[in-house]
């Protein structure tokens, strides 16, 4: 910050005076707090959140360095008027020389064109008025290949471009570039895919039509053409004249007719040496953050899994009043009130969120009804007998049960079930009334619909009706990957092959199991999934019999209350939260925007 507080950049341009210093330094919280949340959505990783005030600033500094609000001007300057004179008759020499192809006339600008009134001593000129392209080449040797892929986007710079055999050229290998020439992306514009050409390649460098080639002429400085091309008044611009959704993109014409507001010569060293000084500083802005908020994510999770590890309730309440103390800062993100929640979760399923009673009925009570009402449904020939499950000791666990508790596999708890799909081909079978629950449905933790619907002739086909209070499990889909669905079905339904089904032989201990899935889920993805060749699937022969926790049912009741509680004060305090950074967002809009309005 030193770097901006030595240096007042104090400039004024249409009656307009801007501090820049002030504006950057004065609102550093606005730019370092005002972080949006990524959606989770999609494959792949990276990060789940922007920086989005440090990214409103980087934009902010580029837009105050093209308006000539960055740095400030110099009368002694020869002026860009002068210097598009210079230009004009530079080109004209080239083309007569035959160096360069003559380029088609652009009209004149309008004044209602200009996008801003731009500082004295500047002058507005289309892009082609600053530089020519080099024209094209059929490879016919060797040559250095450059495309999209071979840009370094934060640098603007050309790293590790292919070498290429003209037999192995690929058809848009046409464009001749050279040091120093500018190329700018017009295939989705919007990545920002732009760079100068800063050294000497060999073999020669030839780019992808892809590109837009512009090569400045003695005056302009193509470091200074860069920044502009990314500066948001150049990518409003193009967002006004491309065409196309997925692919959006514009051409060469449309580049060559934009705008560039030039100042002059001396005053383009000047303003890419600050831009470059300014963006340095958000680079450490940036990493700081980061390093901040990194450091924030371990202590919440040292602090939180000295809770679930504690191993007697004077250390539990020790860990919980470190966490009371500073409950309000540590809790300042939606990752660490996930962690929250996810430690609500483990503590109900080890019988540390709620306390034990004594007069309860032991889970091994509830687990002899469940074993008897089981033989009679076996014995009646509506379920199948199970082998029974080997006995479960402590020792084969992470920790010691509560007293009353008891180990159990959830193939004890009822019996399991799968789905399918039924002939695509027969349209009688689908448009009914009857939901068919896939894992695009498992979003939610209480399935009262579905998406698709199948008839009661699907049903006669093998499809069997799914009774209320049944659990589903998702053992089959990429989102294995990261979460574990598993949901209540509230209605009959049916589900698809990549889903099983537990019939409880004793309904109640649905909402409990619930939990305690959820309680487990980092578990189950970490141990019980194996990796497909494109998708998850879950190790369910492990799965059915492995063994989880079972309370007394009285207790059952206790903890689905507690979590419901805390799970309810989570979310509001995710939502106080999220406005809160809604609020810092539009804080870190506004000032961009009253900077240059």
């Amino acid at each position: 910050m030193g770097v901006i507080e030595d240096h007042r950049i104090t400039t004024k341009v249409a009656g307009h005076e801007i501090d820049a210093a002030s504006v950057i330094v004065d609102n550093l919280d606005i730019w370092t707090s005002a972080i949006r949340n990524k959606s989770s959505a999609g494959r792949g990783g990276g990060s789940k959140r922007e920086l989005y005030g440090i990214k409103k600033l980087r934009e902010l500094i580029l837009e105050l360095a093209v308006r000539g609000l960055l740095v400030p001007q110099d009368p002694n300057d020869e002026t860009a008027e002068v210097l598009a004179e210079k230009l004009a008759a530079e080109k004209d020499r080239l083309i007569k020389e035959g160096k360069i192809k003559k380029s088609k006339p652009l009209p004149s600008i309008a004044e209602e064109e200009e996008y801003f009134p731009v500082p004295k001593g500047w002058s507005w000129v289309r892009i082609q008025d600053i530089g020519h392209d080099l024209g094209q080449t059929t490879p016919s040797e060797e040559f250095t290949y450059i495309d999209v892929s071979s840009i370094n986007k934060n640098y603007g710079s050309i790293e590790n471009p292919s070498i290429l055999s003209a037999s192995d050229a690929p058809s848009r290998a046409r464009k001749n570039v050279k040091k120093g020439t500018v190329i700018y992306s017009t295939v989705r514009p919007y990545l920002l895919n732009i760079a100068v050409i800063s050294d000497d390649f060999t073999p020669l460098p030839i780019a992808s039509t892809a590109f837009a080639v512009i090569h400045p002429l003695k005056g302009v400085s193509a470091q200074y053409v860069y920044r502009y091309l990314r500066s948001p008044t150049f990518i409003k611009y193009v967002e006004s004249v491309q065409t196309g959704i997925a692919y959006p993109a514009i051409n060469d014409k449309q580049f060559f007719s934009g705008l560039i507001a030039l100042p002059p010569e001396q005053e383009q060293q000047r303003i890419v040496a600050k831009v470059d000084e300014l963006m340095a500083l958000c680079d450490q802005l940036e990493q700081q953050t980061e390093a901040s908020l990194t450091a924030h994510a371990t202590l919440v999770e040292a602090l939180l899994g000295a809770l679930t590890n504690a191993v007697d309730h004077d250390s539990f309440q020790q860990a919980w009043q470190r966490i009371a103390q500073h409950f309000d800062t540590l809790f300042t993100t939606e990752q660490s009130i996930d962690q929250l929640k996810q430690t609500i979760l483990q503590l109900a399923v080890m019988g540390k969120l709620t306390p034990q009673d004594p007069n309860d009925e032991p889970a091994s009570e509830l687990l002899k009804k469940i074993a008897n009402k089981k033989a009679k449904l076996v014995k009646e020939g509506k379920i199948k007998k199970q082998k029974p499950a080997p006995l479960a000791t402590n020792g084969d666990n992470e920790f010691d049960l509560p007293v009353g508790w008891e180990w159990t596999t959830l193939s004890q708890l009822g019996s399991f079930s799968g789905g399918k799909t039924p002939s695509k081909a027969k349209p009688e079978f689908w448009g009914g009334n009857i939901p068919w629950v896939t894992p695009k449905d498992m979003k939610v933790e209480l399935i009262f619909n579905s998406e698709d619907h199948v008839t009661d002739l699907a049903l006669d086909s093998g499809l069997a009706i799914i009774e209320p209070m049944s659990l589903l499990f998702v053992v089959r889909s990429g989102i294995l990957r990261r979460k574990f669905p598993v949901a209540i079905a509230n209605v009959p339904c049916t589900v698809n092959q990549d889903l099983k089904v537990l019939s409880l032989a004793q309904k109640e201990l649905a909402n409990y199991l619930l939990v305690m899935m959820k309680g487990f889920e980092r578990h189950i993805l970490k141990n019980l999934t194996k990796t497909g060749t494109t998708v998850e699937s879950l190790r369910f022969e492990d799965f059915a019999k492995h063994y989880f926790m079972l309370p007394p049912r009285e207790e059952q009741n206790r903890i689905v209350a507690k979590v419901d509680e805390l799970m309810a004060l989570c979310d509001q305090l995710k939502a106080r939260l999220n406005e809160a950074q809604t609020t810092q967002l539009q804080l870190a809009d506004a000032i961009a925007e009253q900077t240059i309005a």
